[in-house]
């Protein structure tokens, strides 16, 4: 069975960069565009990892997390986030993500990120 990955991010652009490098890693890629959808997804494919946005519409990436890791407290989630978002990344870190990536996502970063994590 092939690992999966959720990349939730609401700019198209994003998700389809992540795929690019995550696919490279031969994993699976499913995609939500928003928190929302991203809890949904989670709860419907238990993915081996999540990569999830902090700034989004509809639900956040924050409200996100609360909901995956009430879903599954062992949840893997990696937050992606702009620099100037540090208390966010602070506070998604102490309710339960793993690690965080920085926006623009240096492919390397990303790599490594996932290959720590699974």
């Amino acid at each position: 069975m092939v690992a999966t990955v959720l990349v939730t991010d609401d700019a198209k652009f994003m998700r389809m960069r992540l795929r690019k490098i995550i696919e490279g890693l031969g994993l699976d890629v499913l995609e939500a565009g928003d928190g929302e959808e991203a809890v949904r997804m989670y709860k419907e494919h238990r993915p081996s990892l999540v990569l999830l946005d902090i700034t989004m519409p509809t639900k956040d990436g924050l409200q996100a997390l609360k909901e995956i890791l009430a879903e599954d407290p062992n949840a893997k989630v990696v937050m992606c986030s702009a620099l100037a978002q540090q208390t966010a990344v602070v506070a998604a870190l102490k309710l339960g993500a793993r690690d965080f990536i920085v926006k623009p996502p240096d492919p390397g970063r990303v790599v490594q990120a996932i290959k720590r994590l699974m």
